[in-house]
This record gives C-alpha cells, sequence and structure tokens, in this order.
C-alpha cells in the first residue's frame, strides 16, 4: 500500500493563477519539467524529515524494515489531470508497511488479543505543510523566468 501526495495551488493570488496557466498552456515543456523539479526537491525534503520522526530500531529485526522504509520514497512523473487541465506530480513511499508508520497501527500478540497502539508518525502531512512555502517561492522564481523569457 503506497502512501501519497501531491501539490496544492489555492494560496497563489488571481494574478499568479492566471500567470500559471497561460505558463502551462503556452509552455507544457517547461511545466512538466518543473514539476519534476518541484517533486523531486519534495522527495528530499520528506526523506530528511522521515529520518529526523523515524528513526531506525538498534535490535535487528525492524532495522531492515526501517531502512527499507527510508529508502522506498518515490517521485513519480509529472502528468496533466483531465478534469481541470492542473499538472500534478506524486510523492509516495512504496514500502509494504509505510502506511503503518504514517497512520499508526494496533499491538497484537499470536493469540489475537490487542495490547497496544502505536501511534501514526504522520511524516507525509507534516513535511507536505512544512515544504508548501518552499513551494510556493519556487513558483513564483519560475513564473519570474518565464516573463524573463518572454511569457
Amino acid at each position: 500500500m503506497a502512501i501519497e501526495d501531491g501539490f496544492d495551488f489555492s494560496d497563489l493570488d488571481n494574478f499568479q493563477k492566471k500567470l500559471l496557466q497561460k505558463a502551462q498552456k503556452e509552455f507544457p515543456r517547461e511545466t512538466y519539467r518543473f514539476m519534476r523539479k518541484a517533486g523531486t526537491k519534495k522527495k528530499r525534503y520528506i526523506k530528511r524529515r522521515a529520518n529526523q520522526l523515524v528513526k531506525k530500531d538498534k535490535n535487528n529485526s525492524s532495522k531492515e524494515g526501517r531502512a527499507n522504509y527510508h529508502k522506498s520514497w518515490k517521485r513519480g512523473k509529472a502528468y496533466k489531470r483531465n478534469k481541470d487541465n492542473s499538472y500534478n506530480v506524486q510523492v509516495r513511499n512504496n514500502s509494504y508497511h509505510g502506511h503503518l508508520i504514517e497512520y499508526g497501527h494496533r499491538q497484537v500478540t499470536k493469540d489475537g488479543k490487542e495490547v497496544g497502539f502505536v501511534p501514526g508518525k504522520h511524516v507525509l502531512e507534516k513535511a507536505s505543510k512544512e515544504f508548501q512555502s518552499q513551494f510556493y517561492k519556487m513558483i513564483e522564481d519560475w513564473l519570474d523566468e518565464m516573463l524573463e523569457k518572454g511569457l
């Protein structure tokens, strides 16, 4: 089960939204390139936050699993949604237990008796909120660059 997240453009003002739409329409290749670059930066940021929030265990049993969790962060391809003509790129964790670390899980004995609950770390949610301001800065810089090119 993969956990994933995208980007949110809701905080841009009207002028920036119109510029962004025009840039997406007239420069689709550059838009894809920008989204791939933004997705890669977001993946790096999330990996750093995951290393801070989810520590590797000292016992050998779960060390392998946590290492797989840290190595499994991937950036998907940039794509255009047909519904609203927006460009998206996903950052996700493909590890088999990533959703358990993200959202939490029950602890159950071999007999099926529930003995506790491990709360989730919410790495993706926290890192995405923190990265949002960097993403808006990246958009502004990219729009300035597009204006210099002659948008």
